[in-house]
């Protein structure tokens, strides 16, 4: 079919390359501008070292120390110097060095996590401006030939007005009606560019030559296994429970080594006694347990952070299911849409053809072979609104969706 064929190669000139469902993390980057990619690259970096600090933050640090003095308590000078090494360091901690490294590592996947989240976050609304972008375009061109067949009804009501088949009140109404075509145009216009400003401050793409990626339907099941979402909330979870252990460990019997060496030297300028000079080392250990009126409230505290986690990995499981099937709704009334724009372009179709033999015939104008041709390429264009809203909704799970990165 003409129209359909018609209706093919619009689709394929409204964008320029193609990006399918299974495309990797890095092309989906690129629809966001470089400075943002930095930006989320150094996020990453600091979780890094965040999760170095607190992975680390078990071992003492050494203390060094070094003094010098000079005094003339009795009119004679003196000089004293003291320098000393000293370290303090934790060997047993009752599995809270373990759980402390385990948490450090749960931290980092964690906030890792998050700066994903937030990162496809901004893809998402990227992604979703260029859609809304291309889809503005095409109800521009509905909306021209909108104002075109405006047109022609006005024209045809003057020569009806002029004929004496038409009061006047009638050509207003025409008069009118172009009028508002017009100026929805305009209102079109300038929200194609606010859509274009919002796109700019977070793309370096030029939204002429990029083609909104073609998503695919994703089975439900394999939404909720690989959704990004699930895997934080998972993610605090494990958190949680690594925190809720490294508090317990807090109160329970911690064994340290104790190591140190002293230096010390003076002497006496005036009186001419020489120099005192001693160094001596010391070592030994220390454990202790500390009796704290706050020890259950503390690790009640923490279990309890910990089994709120829990909970809330049940809820946003039965968000994201509610989500995908509001989703799916979405789509199928688009799809319902569709189907009627394809029967009423079936139906132009047919009409179109009889008039243009009518037309040859002599018995219609080239108005009214027009305004169907202008009927008709409005339904193709109503079918690719309708097929870029079907995209956007699908956006909104590909966004949660690491199957798809």
């Amino acid at each position: 079919m003409k129209a359909f064929k018609l209706l093919s190669l619009l689709y394929l000139l409204c964008s320029a390359t193609t990006l399918l469902a299974d495309q990797n993390s890095e092309s989906l980057e690129n629809y966001i501008s470089k400075n943002k990619q930095e930006q989320f690259s150094y996020d990453y970096e600091k979780n890094k070292a965040e999760s170095s600090k607190l992975r680390d933050s078990w071992i003492a640090p050494l203390n060094l120390q070094y003094s010098y003095s000079r005094s003339n308590p009795y009119g004679g000078e003196q000089t004293s110097q003291n320098a000393a090494i000293k370290m303090d360091q934790s060997i047993f901690q009752s599995g809270g060095i373990y759980y402390a490294i385990k948490y450090a590592e749960a931290s980092r996947k964690y906030m890792d996590l998050s700066v994903d989240v937030l990162k496809r976050k901004l893809i998402k609304d990227a992604i979703s401006l260029l859609m809304q972008i291309k889809q503005m375009e095409l109800k521009i061109a509905k909306q021209n030939l909108q104002i075109k067949n405006a047109e022609i009804n006005l024209q045809l009501k003057k020569e009806q007005y002029l004929n004496g088949q038409l009061d006047s009140g009638f050509l207003d109404n025409a008069v009118i009606e172009r009028n508002n075509v017009i100026q929805a145009l305009y209102d079109m216009q300038t929200s194609k560019e606010r859509l274009l400003s919002q796109f700019q401050t977070i793309s370096d793409v030029n939204y002429k030559s990029v083609r909104t990626p073609h998503l695919e339907y994703i089975d439900e099941d394999d939404f909720l296994r690989d959704n990004i979402v699930l895997k934080m909330s998972k993610s605090d979870i494990e958190k949680n429970r690594y925190n809720k252990d490294v508090v317990t460990s807090k109160y329970l019997p911690r064994l340290s080594i104790t190591a140190g060496y002293n230096w010390s030297k003076s002497e006496n300028n005036s009186y001419a006694f020489g120099a005192n000079e001693k160094d001596y080392y010391d070592y030994g250990f220390k454990a202790y347990m500390p009796l704290d009126i706050n020890t259950f409230k503390d690790m009640e505290s923490s279990k309890v952070t910990y089994l709120k986690a829990k909970l809330a990995l049940e809820d946003k499981k039965r968000e994201l299911h509610a989500l995908y099937d509001q989703v799916m709704q979405n789509i199928d009334n688009f799809d319902k849409k569709i189907t009627l724009c394809i029967e009423n372009r079936d139906i132009y179709d047919k009409l179109l053809e009889d008039t243009r033999d009518l037309y040859n015939a002599g018995y219609k104008t080239h108005y009214d072979v027009e305004l169907l041709e202008n009927s008709l390429k409005m339904q193709e264009i109503d079918i690719q609104v309708f097929e870029i809203d079907k995209q956007r909704e699908l956006l909104t799970l590909y966004e949660m969706y690491e199957g798809g990165k």
